[in-house]
């Protein structure tokens, strides 16, 4: 499914969240699988979430449990794999923290250490896990 073709007030809205409360990342679902990219922003305002869902017309939001009485209902909006390359690449010129480095790696090289079925060769195996530990190893400071 195509991501919306964002308006760029919107585009630099999201990358504004996605600079303060959002990740841009690699990230497992379960043990043994490969990384996938993941875009995410987490706020107590699902209202805002749901206008970065519709804006988008992509993704996902959960909420999270609250452990503590005191504790605002949180919830995070999600998107995955080549939906999350498509918001990239109309956020990065936004991107202001260092998830614009991350950012620019992902877009740099994402598509072709990814194959789509999934099927890596040794050599390209080595190349995504280096790939992995360069986008990881961008952190704030």
């Amino acid at each position: 499914m195509e991501v919306v073709l964002l308006r760029p007030a919107d585009a630099g809205y999201i990358a504004g969240l996605v600079d303060g409360e959002g990740t841009i990342t690699l990230t497992r679902k379960h043990r043994n699988e490969n990384r996938q990219l993941a875009l995410t922003i987490s706020s107590t305002e699902r209202t805002v979430l749901e206008f970065v869902k519709e804006t988008l017309g992509a993704g996902k939001i959960t909420g999270k449990r609250t452990v503590r009485s005191h504790h605002s209902p949180s919830f995070t909006y999600a998107v995955y794999n080549r939906q999350a390359l498509q918001i990239l690449r109309q956020i990065h010129p936004y991107l202001r923290t260092y998830k614009a480095k991350r950012s620019a790696l992902i877009l740099r090289h994402y598509l072709s250490l990814t194959p789509r079925n999934g099927k890596y060769t040794d050599s390209l195996r080595q190349e995504r896990l280096q790939f992995e530990a360069e986008v990881l190893g961008i952190k704030p400071g």
